[in-house]
């Protein structure tokens, strides 16, 4: 199944089924089945296919954005009057497609990760970045493939390891 077919499979349930769970991760099932107003095997139905067709990721919490569509991968870095970082942080935060925004210190001054269904889509969210005032440039990177996602464990084991021969 292609990543169309898995964002033309969901529907509002789904993304009712999604949201609940990226507000809040730790939802249980019965929790989840009140909040989208449906039966809890159904509930635990649907998060099972969503799990299935790759939609969310192993673990059933993390939403695979390419899954649903958005399979354009850029990181933009920003460069910013600063009088006007603020404001420009606060506009960043009103564009859906802004993943995440980082002060950074050499070349720019912000970095963002932005995704996009496609490079039209992609255009059109940078074309809001430069709209906002305070921005003085930007310079954007395709991602091509993604080597390592973004990771925690190997991090935590490490420290679990240490702390464990500390004993």
């Amino acid at each position: 199944m292609t990543e169309n077919e898995h964002l033309n499979n969901l529907d509002a349930t789904d993304l009712k089924i999604l949201l609940a769970l990226i507000r809040d991760p730790r939802i249980q099932v019965g929790e989840l089945s009140d909040a989208v107003g449906i039966a809890r095997n159904t509930a635990q139905t649907r998060v099972r296919r969503l799990i299935r067709t790759g939609v969310l990721r192993p673990g059933g919490r993390e939403v695979d954005l390419e899954a649903v569509g958005y399979d354009v991968v850029a990181f933009v870095t920003i460069e910013v009057s600063h009088r006007e970082l603020d404001g420009v942080v606060g506009a960043l935060r009103l564009i859906p497609q802004v993943l995440e925004v980082h002060e950074i210190s050499g070349r720019g001054d912000v970095w963002c990760r932005v995704v996009a269904t496609d490079t039209h889509n992609l255009q059109s969210s940078l074309r809001q970045v430069l709209r906002i005032k305070g921005v003085i440039r930007t310079e954007t990177v395709l991602a091509l493939h993604t080597h390592i996602p973004y990771r925690t464990e190997p991090l935590i084991s490490g420290l679990s390891n240490s702390a464990s021969a500390g004993r």
